[in-house]
């Protein structure tokens, strides 16, 4: 394997640093780094030997083995979390037009509604599924509808829960959801819309390690588990969607990023969209 020159680097960074330090990310996460992803893990780990002032990554190894209040900043620093509002939005077309509003007419039986969004990052996603139930289920407040939000990054979460967001990050939501779901700022000035109360009422936050048990009981109508599992080999593939399909009935839903798929993974779905699957 080859590596840039010592000198050409701010911090000492060898096979043995990066060997042991995806062997530590994969036990935490199930995360599996390819040697393509050297320069990721030395860039994005950089920051942390800086902020600890240490010279080298053995040293960083050596404190990460001591003290376990770090792997939480290793994971948070080494997860990617890239996301928008209503990204892939025929997903939240689908589930509209299939899921809720058959719900408001009353052609799907119940009043309990559960959606989990695996993988939520800095909240666009699960808001965007609760924006999507108070457009499509008028009485979503006065029904038991809850959307699940988890993530394994403890920074991330801190970011949902606040419902902040820099108007830049608004573009995609077009000024008739951005008037009904976000709060103007109060100062003019101000370059950030918080999420209204009715929509963050209707999402909980939870940090989740998506390689250990699942903690809901199910059912769930929907799962939108998107860009999540192409960091997982495929047997930790099989492993989470085994459990998932354990808290779906025949019918639900499950919802994968564009690049995934559950081709010799799980027969336990089919395929009947784009990056759509019905639980069998």
């Amino acid at each position: 394997m080859s590596t840039a020159p010592l000198a050409a680097r701010e911090f000492e960074f060898g096979d043995e640093d990066f060997e042991a330090l995806r062997a530590l990310v994969r036990s935490l996460t199930g995360i599996s780094l390819g040697d393509q992803k050297r320069e990721l893990v030395y860039g994005r780990l950089s920051r942390r030997l800086r902020a600890l002032r240490f010279a080298s990554f053995k040293e960083y190894r050596s404190f990460v083995a001591a003290d376990p209040g770090e792997l939480a900043q290793l994971v948070n620093a080494i997860t990617t979390n890239l996301t928008a509002f209503f990204r892939e939005r025929h997903h939240f077309d689908y589930l509209r037009d299939h899921v809720l509003r058959p719900l408001a007419a009353g052609r799907r039986a119940g009043l309990r509604l559960r959606i989990w969004s695996a993988g939520c990052s800095s909240g666009e996603e699960p808001y965007s599924i609760a924006m999507t139930v108070l457009e499509a289920l008028a009485e979503a407040p006065r029904r038991d509808v809850r959307v699940l939000a988890t993530d394994l990054d403890s920074d991330m979460l801190a970011r949902a829960r606040a419902g902040l967001y820099p108007l830049e990050r608004l573009q995609s939501i077009g000024p008739g959801r951005l008037g009904r779901f976000f709060d103007a700022p109060h100062d003019r000035g101000a370059a950030a819309c918080r999420v209204k109360p009715e929509v963050a009422a209707l999402v909980t936050f939870k940090q989740l390690n998506l390689i250990h048990s699942l903690p809901m009981k199910g059912p769930l109508d929907a799962i939108f588990c998107r860009n999540t599992v192409i960091y997982f080999d495929k047997d930790t593939q099989r492993d989470l969607f085994a459990r998932m399909a354990a808290l779906q009935r025949p019918g639900d839903l499950l919802f994968l990023g564009h690049s995934e798929s559950l081709f010799k993974v799980s027969t336990d779905y089919t395929l009947i969209g784009r990056t759509i699957y019905r639980r069998n």
